[in-house]
């Protein structure tokens, strides 16, 4: 989440929970109340995100503009990985709204190929990271199509070198 007001429990609350356990897994096996509304939460979040339909799609990317609401900030990276697992030949952008002005985006390079994301975010002020996984702090919402249109060219251009 953005704030601790996107989150389920704040860390310090949740730190206090997960104290008497040697092993996050020992955690989930005890499958406690709070085990048990984090998990519904999580699935609850992905519900909402895997109803959306693509902002933009085309053979070798998927677009994903998410709402401005908390399940989203919650589920951004994760929800990027399940997309990225489902349709491995793809690269994904997740962008979230960042203010009124611009987006926070998540880059996935598609996992059959795992190359450019850092080079493409490099294109734009805020961004980078590595070649599997890039992304941008802050894309204001005047350059989403310019985003858009590199981060397609970008990856046909990618998936015809294979």
């Amino acid at each position: 989440g953005e704030s601790l007001a996107d989150l389920h429990f704040a860390p310090a609350e949740l730190y206090q929970w997960l104290i008497p356990y040697a092993s996050p897994l020992d955690f989930i096996q005890d499958n406690t109340a709070v085990f048990q509304q984090l998990q519904a939460g999580y699935l609850d979040d992905m519900a909402s995100a895997k109803a959306l339909s693509p902002s933009f799609e085309n053979t070798h990317v998927v677009v994903m503009i998410l709402p401005d609401v908390a399940w989203a900030r919650r589920v951004q990276g994760v929800f990027g990985n399940a997309l990225a697992n489902a349709t491995p030949e793809k690269a994904h952008a997740i962008l979230t709204p960042a203010g009124a002005t611009g987006y926070q985006v998540s880059v996935r390079a598609p996992l059959t190929n795992k190359t450019q994301a850092d080079i493409l975010c490099a294109n734009f002020p805020t961004g980078g990271g590595r070649q599997g996984a890039a992304g941008i702090n802050f894309l204001p919402r005047a350059q989403l199509e310019n985003f858009v249109q590199k981060f397609s060219a970008t990856y046909a251009t990618v998936n015809n070198e294979f």
